[in-house]
């Protein structure tokens, strides 16, 4: 639901963009990040419903807990009155940011970028592996390896969730990768 009313609202709006900017400009407004934000701003932690376990080890201040009550909220409202008002709710909590946005704000991800630079030169595109994780349960943090065999290059990134950790390693191998590709560098030459 969540996405539909933001994709339906991106297109009123950006109606003249291509299709892959709408489309990353919705997974930026979707994404784990901008509905923590959302959850924040409702209020979220103060009314959420946990375990106890949950509840001692800080759930209720989770990026992930609170944007799937988000998620979660959205839903009960469509469930409960249907498409009509989960729209409303959908377009009161992002329509000011959709309303201020421009494509051309939202840059690419690292992933995407990396992968768009790879597949331009006819490289594979990389691999992702976990390489360590560190931390209780609750606030664990992510070492994730990008690795482009065919080139014999990899850096490391971590974060507090896989995908960030993929980003910032995918961030990495796109500068090394850039740098490599100046003239003199080992892909020009």
């Amino acid at each position: 639901m969540l996405s539909l009313a933001v994709s339906g609202l991106l297109y009123e709006r950006l109606a003249d963009s291509d299709e892959g900017d709408l489309t990353r400009v919705r997974a930026h407004l979707v994404r784990e990040d901008s509905l923590h934000r959302v959850a924040l701003a409702l209020g979220l932690p103060e009314v959420l419903r946990l375990s106890e376990g949950e509840q001692r080890g800080g759930g209720a201040q989770r990026p992930s807990i609170l944007a799937d009550a988000v998620e979660a909220l959205i839903g009960a409202v469509f469930l409960d009155g249907g498409f009509e008002p989960a729209h409303a709710l959908v377009q009161r909590l992002f329509g000011e940011v959709i309303q201020a946005t421009e494509a051309d704000n939202w840059g690419k991800d690292a992933k995407t970028e990396l992968q768009e630079w790879l597949q331009a030169r006819r490289v594979p595109v990389p691999a992702y592996r976990i390489t360590a994780t560190r931390g209780q349960p609750h606030a664990q943090i992510f070492e994730v390896e990008c690795a482009v065999a065919t080139l014999g290059l990899a850096a490391r990134g971590e974060g507090r969730s896989r995908r960030t950790a993929e980003q910032e390693a995918a961030r990495r191998l796109l500068e090394q990768l850039k740098a490599s590709d100046q003239p003199g560098g080992p892909l020009r030459s």
